[in-house]
């Protein structure tokens, strides 16, 4: 009886080690390569907008689903292991922001509000695994692992780096989008203003995700990612109020304005404090945002190499 079920234990495990490994030592090298679409929506993790509530910085309880905006993007796929890959990725997406969809006071009596585009390359390595997709019948002609091979299912968690552009635009008091980063709205360039920032900046996505990939061919799956930038100013909003006046003088009128539309609600809101510190525009905190993507992806299967055949003479 012990041998019996220890026969019975030991194909169980030889199943699934081959089910591991592509169900042959050294078949998944063949399916090293995968390309990959994605489309999915983008939402931003800042100072402006969020829910009816204090702002958390980096926490997803704070995104406003309203401000939700899309994303796209394509990527290249290469498995250095079963369990190991490397991928690059470039996506675009649209991120915004609004304060007067809150009901948090103080952020509603701010009244900024931005949108921008956003182009990201970046490169990250993926850990996971690989396994089978159950079935549970047998098929005319075709064995149950044969069936088995048909579908396959992953899970990887991923980090890595990135480099992205954005250009942050807010409306006027006609409703229109203007470009915000030459109006300079935190004073930048002024006399005790800080320097102005760049729009290229640094990125670290983490995310999972988790696809099935069909005949060993098509893959469709979800990646959910969130990515920590090294900028303040996606939506151009990071330190305190600057001298209105003074915005005024050197920028004009429009920048004055985009500076500091509050509503009034709060008095002194923008004031500096008794020691002279400017009034809080923003929280110094670096900016991020989430996106959740659906994945279509195309593997490619390396041709094994035919050895010629030796001709007899006889």
């Amino acid at each position: 009886m012990i041998n019996y079920h220890l026969k019975y234990f030991l194909l169980f495990i030889t199943f699934l080690s081959f089910s591991q490994n592509f169900y042959r030592p050294g078949e998944w090298k063949r399916y090293r390569n995968e390309y990959f679409l994605y489309l999915g929506s983008s939402h931003f993790l800042g100072d402006l907008g969020g829910r009816d509530r204090e702002g958390t910085d980096y926490s997803p309880v704070d995104l406003d689903w309203n401000q939700t905006r899309s994303a796209l993007g394509l990527g290249y796929r290469y498995k250095i292991q079963n369990w190991l890959n490397f991928s690059t990725a470039f996506q675009y997406l649209i991120l915004k922001g609004d304060d007067k969809e809150t009901k948090d006071p103080f952020r509603r009596n701010r009244n900024l509000n931005f949108k921008s585009n956003v182009f990201d390359l970046s490169a990250r390595i993926e850990l996971g695994f690989n396994a089978i997709k159950a079935g549970n019948r047998y098929g005319i002609k075709k064995t149950l692992l044969r069936r088995y091979k048909n579908r396959t299912w992953s899970l990887f968690f991923y980090s890595g780096i990135g480099a992205f552009y954005f250009n942050p635009k807010g409306r006027d008091f006609r409703g229109n989008w203007v470009n915000l980063y030459p109006l300079h709205t935190e004073g930048q360039g002024l006399p005790g203003g800080p320097k102005q920032y760049k729009r290229f900046a640094i990125s670290m996505p983490f995310g999972a995700f988790y696809r099935i990939v069909f005949n060993r061919k098509w893959s469709f799956g979800i990646d959910i990612c969130w990515t920590k930038t090294f900028t303040d100013y996606l939506d151009d909003v990071s330190g305190g109020y600057y001298n209105k006046d003074s915005i005024r003088k050197y920028y004009g009128d429009l920048a004055a304005y985009m500076s500091d539309p509050h509503l009034g609600l709060i008095p002194g809101h923008n004031a500096p404090d008794a020691s002279g510190n400017p009034g809080q525009r923003g929280d110094n905190e670096k900016d991020s945002y989430i996106t959740i993507k659906f994945t279509f992806g195309y593997v490619i299967k390396k041709t094994r190499r035919r050895t010629a055949r030796l001709k007899s003479k006889f």
